[in-house]
């Protein structure tokens, strides 16, 4: 009851920590979808560099949040921003980088090669039929690497709080520190609320931007 009482005492307070921690996923998972997708079509076009950016993508996201975080200190602390908001977006960004590539590499890669040969008989150039066929068909599939994406990075957020970037993490971080549970249960049930919130959202989105064709398909 102690719990609860606090999360109604405190909804402003909570409210005004998920906005910061949305803020801080959804900007960094946004730029990562605009770095992430056309590195995931480039390397379609060679196996070697498919292999090493995939494989420099895992190993990026294998390095410790809060090692990470740490490094982000020394590098960013010259321009003013060696905590809060700048660091915990970078950081989101680069864990962010793999199963956007990784799924959009694998979509493209999965296109039927019939499909490819129909719209280059039909006088698609190689632009043409990435935006008009094979984009769509794979589209599917890259939504679910950025919710893969966005729900895994709803946790490392909370972890930046740790950096003073705000966000859900703030009342875990202090639930610990001053050994209080009502904050450390509130912190983990919001998070992992938004969590699913935003795993659902997403997997809305992606129905609505899937081919009618494909939904049938599927079914």
């Amino acid at each position: 009851m102690e719990i609860l009482q606090f999360m109604i005492d405190n909804k402003a307070l909570i409210a005004e920590r998920t906005l910061e921690h949305i803020s801080i996923v959804s900007v960094a998972v946004g730029i990562a979808i605009l770095t992430a997708v056309p590195i995931g079509i480039a390397i379609t076009q060679s196996r070697a560099a498919a292999d090493a950016v995939l494989y420099a993508a895992a190993m990026m996201i294998t390095v410790p949040t809060i090692a990470l975080f740490g490094l982000m200190i020394p590098l960013l602390a010259p321009i003013g921003h060696g905590i809060g908001y700048v660091p915990a977006v970078i950081a989101i960004i680069l864990y962010s980088q793999l199963p956007i590539i990784r799924n959009t590499y694998s979509a493209l890669a999965d296109v039927d090669p019939a499909l490819r040969e129909a719209a280059t008989g039909m006088g698609m150039n190689r632009w043409q039929r990435l935006r008009e066929v094979e984009i769509p068909l794979a589209l599917p599939v890259i939504m679910a690497g950025v919710r893969v994406a966005a729900v895994m990075n709803i946790g490392v957020a909370a972890i930046a709080a740790y950096i003073g970037a705000g966000g859900l993490g703030t009342f875990i971080a202090r639930g610990i520190s001053q050994s209080d549970p009502r904050q450390l249960v509130t912190g983990a049930v919001a998070v992992s609320l938004l969590a699913i919130a935003v795993d659902l959202a997403l997997a809305l989105l992606q129905r609505r931007l899937t081919s009618k064709g494909l939904i049938g398909d599927a079914a």
